[in-house]
């Protein structure tokens, strides 16, 4: 019996969309509307990075929370991650002593 003792460093279609919950169609429609990165190999076959487990998260719990179709999705997707890079700057500016206006 052998254990994986890294992480793997990408999953095939097949296996993050097991590991998402998510038909393997779906998947490849969010890649489509350019909601989930991917690469391609040889054969053309789809394979995901790690980061794209929790990006997956976020698409299902937005669509489930707010209703939104998928072209929206990646409006508000990118509008969140804006907001989180900000937010990152303002916290960069305030802890070198900087004064906050807020």
């Amino acid at each position: 019996m052998s254990h994986q003792l890294t992480r793997p460093s990408r999953f095939a279609l097949e296996d993050f969309a097991r590991l998402t919950g998510a038909h393997p169609e779906l998947l490849r429609r969010f890649v489509a509307l350019g909601l989930l990165e991917a690469t391609t190999d040889g054969t053309g076959e789809l394979w995901f990075g790690p980061s794209q487990l929790s990006r997956v998260a976020r698409i299902q719990r937005l669509r489930a929370g707010l209703d939104l179709n998928y072209a929206a999705l990646g409006l508000v997707m990118d509008l969140l991650d804006r907001i989180a890079l900000l937010e990152a700057e303002r916290r960069r500016f305030v802890g070198r002593g900087a004064r906050t206006w807020i």
